[in-house]
């Protein structure tokens, strides 16, 4: 039997387990359409269904081929008739988070993709910090204000504005970096997006998680890097999680410690997988994603 001491404690433990269970936030698998780019819109969509697939992201690209002979509503129909829920989508516009002349026909083309994410049924869309400008110090301040800009105009449509940090931008290509302009805009409807590749593969360190405050983190991108020379890295040596060496159980635990309990978007580049057969690459994806994902205790 129990004594009264354990039953009065048993309501405070199971309350302490399922706040941890929150804090250290369960993840769920998903991917992104650049992995099975060449299928195309629906077809990526229907083989991944097929796998077992039930979130997707969406990229701009590949949905504007669609819209020529298709429409937005059908897209969406597209998604729904496969059970599919599309949890972030890239924009493909760029300039919106350095100063650059051509902000303003940024910050419009953002707009319009805004207001065709709504529509889909998507709350998420994301931009990359890629650049190639010599900044200064004033540049960054000036960051910060673009993206509350961003902000409420993804406000305006019920959108997460985010933005990926990438590894070859001479603006902003560290978490470090992107956290203190995202901190300093201090614009609810903005915030980062973690990519694994870039992070491990670029001028970060595993330390750098630590930094990060509860639910900063919006959105993940989910990748591994093979053993070679980091000097050798570039888009096409993304490799599928679990097959390569970066420490993605130590990654991902220290994101479910800081609060991040979403989607993890597999996103690859490699032709074998962008031109393989999408409902084949996402079996494969699935089964060793979802294995990295348990050791790490995230699903």
């Amino acid at each position: 039997m129990l004594s009264r001491r354990h039953m009065l404690l048993t309501p405070a433990v199971l309350l302490a387990a399922r706040t941890a269970d929150a804090a250290g936030g369960k993840m769920t698998l998903a991917l992104h359409q650049n992995t099975s780019a060449r299928a195309g819109f629906r077809p990526s969509l229907e083989g991944w269904a097929k796998a077992g697939i039930t979130q997707v992201e969406i990229t701009n690209n590949l949905l504007d081929d669609y819209l020529k002979t298709e429409s937005l509503a059908a897209a969406r129909r597209v998604l729904t008739d496969l059970g599919l829920t599309p949890v972030s989508g890239a924009c493909g516009v760029a300039g919106l988070i350095e100063p650059n002349p051509n902000r303003a026909a940024s910050l419009d083309r953002f707009k319009q993709r805004c207001e065709m994410w709504a529509t889909l049924g998507l709350t998420h869309i994301y931009s990359t910090t890629a650049s190639t400008i010599k900044p200064t110090a004033d540049d960054y301040k000036a960051a910060a204000d673009n993206l509350r800009e961003v902000g409420e105009v993804a406000r305006q449509f019920q959108q997460t504005a985010m933005f990926e940090f990438v590894r070859t931008s001479t603006f902003a290509s560290t978490l470090t970096t992107l956290l203190s302009i995202t901190r300093a805009a201090a614009q609810p409807n903005v915030g980062p997006l973690f990519d694994c590749y870039h992070f491990w593969s670029g001028l970060n360190k595993l330390e750098d998680l630590d930094t990060l405050r509860p639910g900063e983190i919006k959105h993940v991108h989910f990748q591994d890097v093979p053993d070679m020379p980091r000097e050798m890295l570039d888009q096409t040596t993304r490799v599928i999680p679990g097959d390569g060496v970066t420490p993605l159980t130590a990654i991902l635990r220290k994101l479910a410690d800081k609060g991040y309990a979403g989607p993890l978007s597999v996103e690859l580049f490699l032709p074998k997988f962008q031109q393989g057969d999408p409902f084949e690459v996402a079996r494969e994806i699935k089964a060793k994603s979802e294995a990295v994902m348990r050791r790490a205790k995230v699903i």
